[in-house]
């Protein structure tokens, strides 16, 4: 199979370069001074084994040729720029007719859990991945994947649920690409899990690596009860450490931990804008469908977005002002 990585931040960096590396066809999806620096020199992946420079074709958009029929479209971008993305490639032609929505799948390796209703919208094959992969994107055409002995582990499925044989011919390559892959029926609940997880981001984008336990616990106590109020499943915190063991952890590279999460990248690179919306968000949102309160949750939500449209640098968010707010 071919694919087209849309995004090749970190998440979609690692990925698209790893499965270059491994003989697949792989076209990479970037803006601005980030695709400059791929066409340029190419994609640097830096791991604790060593560094490797993907040389892949790289594109703002579809506005080349009509897609191969055996072509896979991995969604990797941050969740607020999903609908965007989906929109600017579901009417793209595909060889012997048709268009991407209607004959392409289209596999979704981001936080969150929107992204996915959003995308069945537009494509009529939509294939969850719960990501757990700790890379770094904050320079142009520079990505650094920390995880060791795989880089990441990459859960895919079907949507609504299931799993199909096209989920596991994309586990087959990304497998074989170097990654963890299984491949799941219950898919989304690993993703809501991964959502619970997800609920510190915020926590760490605004306050650093200082973020009072307490805190963190109250944010993620809100997501439990949002979701057990709304009837969603999700993993527990001891299930996915079973499963994801000694897998994929954390190493340095060239001495070097890695800085903060997807969020803190964000503001880190002064991006203008943020996913939290689409994690904290979320609670919120069942909060208010399901009659939970969600006060830290939501404080996280607008602190983070004005931290993004002032330019608050990451960590850098008064904490006072954050305990405020959540009142």
């Amino acid at each position: 199979m071919r694919y087209v990585i849309i995004g090749a931040g970190a998440v979609g960096g690692t990925i698209g370069v790893l499965l270059g590396e491994s003989g697949h066809d792989v076209t990479l999806v970037a803006r601005g001074a980030h695709l400059d620096a791929l066409r340029e020199r190419g994609l640097m992946l830096r791991t604790p084994r060593g560094t490797i420079t993907g040389r892949l074709p790289a594109v703002a958009g579809p506005d080349g040729p009509p897609l191969p029929a055996d072509t896979v479209l991995i969604l990797t971008t941050k969740s607020q720029d999903t609908v965007a993305a989906l929109t600017t490639w579901v009417d793209t032609p595909v060889e012997g007719g048709g268009t991407a929505g209607g004959r392409l799948p289209v596999v979704l390796a981001q936080n969150g859990v929107a992204n996915e209703p959003a995308a069945l919208r537009l494509f009529a094959r939509v294939h969850p991945v719960c990501v757990w992969l700790p890379a770094t994107h904050l320079e142009p055409g520079v990505v650094a994947a920390n995880g060791h002995p795989h880089p990441g582990m990459l859960h895919i499925g079907r949507y609504p649920s299931g799993a199909d044989d096209t989920s596991r011919a994309v586990a087959a390559d990304l497998t074989a690409a170097g990654f963890a892959v299984p491949v799941r029926d219950d898919v989304m609940r690993w993703k809501y899990g991964k959502l619970l997880a997800n609920l510190g981001n915020g926590l760490q984008a605004l306050l650093g690596r200082d973020v009072p336990e307490a805190l963190s616990q109250r944010v993620r106590a809100e997501g439990e009860a949002a979701l057990a109020a709304a009837g969603i499943a999700h993993t527990t915190v001891e299930e996915e450490a079973a499963e994801r063991g000694d897998l994929v952890t954390h190493r340095p590279i060239d001495g070097q931990t890695r800085s903060g999460g997807s969020t803190w990248q964000s503001l880190a690179r002064g991006a203008g804008s943020v996913e939290t919306d689409h994690l904290n968000g979320e609670i919120v949102l069942l909060g208010r469908l399901h009659g939970v309160p969600t006060p830290a949750n939501a404080a996280v939500q607008a602190a983070v977005r004005r931290a993004a449209r002032d330019r608050i640098p990451a960590g850098g968010f008064p904490p006072a002002e954050l305990e405020k707010m959540i009142g």
